[in-house]
């Protein structure tokens, strides 16, 4: 570990939410000489206190000791492109438009790779009334169910969530081309292009 990378991190963190070293001290119940030590970089902070630091300074415990924020590069904004992350255990949704660091219920999330759907899981896509409705004979009960459908388009994602024990059956605004996609809890996303 760098304490050097780690000290200067923590002050410009630290800077940035407007705080004084002995306001970050008072809050963290320690004396503002251990922060500048740390800032200094003559110690690092001990384990025990690092969750505390994380949440005062709103930065991943990671990042502190690397002693860096790396920072994405501008990827644009093509919906079609957004990455979707999903709670193996709550089935929370995250969607980004670009890299990130992501973590729900404790674990750290990687971006759902979608498949293109096969026939047999396609869903029924018919058009009504200038809309898209969208429904399917899927399993919905609570081991097996899709958990949301999306629609992307360049410059929009319109998600609904879906409930087990739910009818697949919902409308979307029709639009030109885009990417439909949905999340079965056993098998993953899928989509289609519409």
């Amino acid at each position: 570990m760098n304490y050097s990378k780690i000290g200067s991190l923590i002050a410009a963190l630290r800077k940035e939410k407007g705080l004084t070293q002995k306001e970050l001290a008072e809050q963290m119940h320690l004396s503002d000489r251990t922060i500048s030590k740390w800032e200094r970089g003559q110690g690092c902070p001990d384990v025990s206190l690092l969750p505390e630091l994380s949440a005062l300074l709103g930065i991943n415990i990671e990042d502190i000791l690397v002693g860096e924020l790396i920072t994405n590069d501008f990827v644009g904004g093509n919906m079609k492109k957004s990455n979707y992350f999903v709670c193996p255990s709550c089935y929370n949704i995250v969607l980004s438009t670009g890299n990130a660091a992501i973590s729900c219920c404790g674990r750290k999330l990687e971006a759902c790779v979608p498949t293109k759907a096969p026939v047999e899981e396609k869903l029924d896509v018919s058009q009504v009334d200038g809309e898209w409705f969208i429904s399917s004979d899927h399993p919905m009960n609570k081991d097996h169910y899709i958990s949301f459908i999306a629609f992307a388009t360049g410059d929009q994602v319109h998600i609904i969530k879906q409930y087990p024990e739910w009818a697949l059956q919902t409308r979307l605004p029709m639009r030109k081309h885009g990417t439909l996609l949905w999340y079965c809890t056993q098998h993953g996303l899928f989509y289609q292009l519409l």
